[in-house]
């Protein structure tokens, strides 16, 4: 695409403090998010992904740094943003809709005051008919009845409280939403009800998305690209067709393999053997070596780079090195 990317994540890096010790838990992630477009993000829990979301809108604090990188919004770095640039960065430009987000909700405080607050906070002009006439639209959007919308959290059921939520993102027509694990907890009915909405949504206000998860079935049917990570590092991003069918990287291709197909034969399922990577003790080389049934002794000395192996899909493995750009 000849267009600017609406938002281009360049080298970037989190590190933990821990003790005297620096734990690299995103290291040095390249994508970018075209305007529109809704990229899903991937991997197993404790790979980065909801370090690399915080990074994103900068909502870290110690003893979480963002040590390198840049993260460019239609050209211009969050990362540098003062505090009166992010204030208007967040909800206006983009929301982010946490983990376990409907678990988000102050219990005690009414919806309509939940909703109400964060308009009012970026439009204080606005007169207070606006702001409720606001607020019911906002739930009408979502599938709930305005009506309900004095209502406390604990009278919503899990699937009403996360429309709510993601009522609230929508609150300032941001033109990207973080979406981190948007359907924990919820049952595969109300999940489905909530991506076909989140689609919806997304085709009638033209926003870009970024669903992170660890589901990629769930991806399948809403993203355009998806992106891979392992220990921190990004470790494949394709189109998702691509992702899904015909995986490279040795450790999408055991993430793929282990969800069920809906359709064709029954086929036994193949964990990824091995454990998971401590950040205490990264190895010099490949950071997936000891679970891949593929590696080569230079897998172990040598860190990959992130090649192409064909346009609009890169893969940071060994096997694909020579000839690739």
């Amino acid at each position: 695409m000849g267009e600017e990317p609406l938002l281009d994540i360049r080298g970037l890096s989190v590190e933990y403090l821990v003790g005297d010790t620096r734990l690299r838990a995103v290291d040095k992630v390249s994508f970018s998010i075209n305007k529109g477009e809704t990229v899903g993000l991937a991997g197993e829990s404790g790979c980065g992904k909801s370090t690399l979301a915080f990074a994103l809108a900068k909502l870290h604090k110690p003893p979480a740094l963002i040590v390198e990188g840049e993260v460019l919004y239609e050209g211009k770095d969050v990362l540098s943003f003062d505090d009166e640039e992010l204030r208007r960065f967040r909800w206006k430009e983009t929301s982010v809709v946490f983990q376990s987000a409907m678990n988000c909700l102050n219990p005690v405080i009414s919806i309509k005051d939940q909703m109400t607050d964060v308009i009012r906070a970026h439009h204080p002009e606005m007169k207070s008919a606006e702001v409720l006439d606001r607020a019911r639209e906002l739930l009408q959007i979502v599938g709930i009845h305005p009506d309900r919308l004095n209502q406390y959290p604990h009278q919503f059921s899990g699937g009403m409280r996360q429309r709510a939520v993601l009522a609230i993102a929508l609150a300032l027509k941001p033109r990207l939403i973080i979406m981190d694990e948007p359907t924990t907890a919820l049952d595969v009915v109300v999940e489905r009800e909530i991506m076909d909405q989140l689609a919806e949504l997304k085709e009638q206000f033209g926003f870009s998305v970024l669903l992170i998860s660890h589901d990629l079935s769930l991806m399948g049917e809403i993203t355009d690209r998806i992106a891979v990570m392992y220990a921190g590092k990004l470790v494949e991003i394709a189109p998702t067709e691509d992702v899904l069918f015909k995986p490279q990287h040795p450790y999408t291709q055991g993430l793929v393999n282990s969800f069920p197909h809906l359709f064709g034969e029954k086929k036994e399922l193949t964990g990824i053997p091995g454990n998971p990577l401590s950040l205490y003790s990264p190895p010099k080389g490949c950071y997936f070596a000891e679970r891949c049934g593929q590696r080569m002794s230079l897998c172990e000395s040598v860190d990959p780079k992130l090649v192409t192996i064909h346009p609009g899909h890169k893969t940071k493995c060994h096997l694909f090195a020579q000839g690739a750009s």
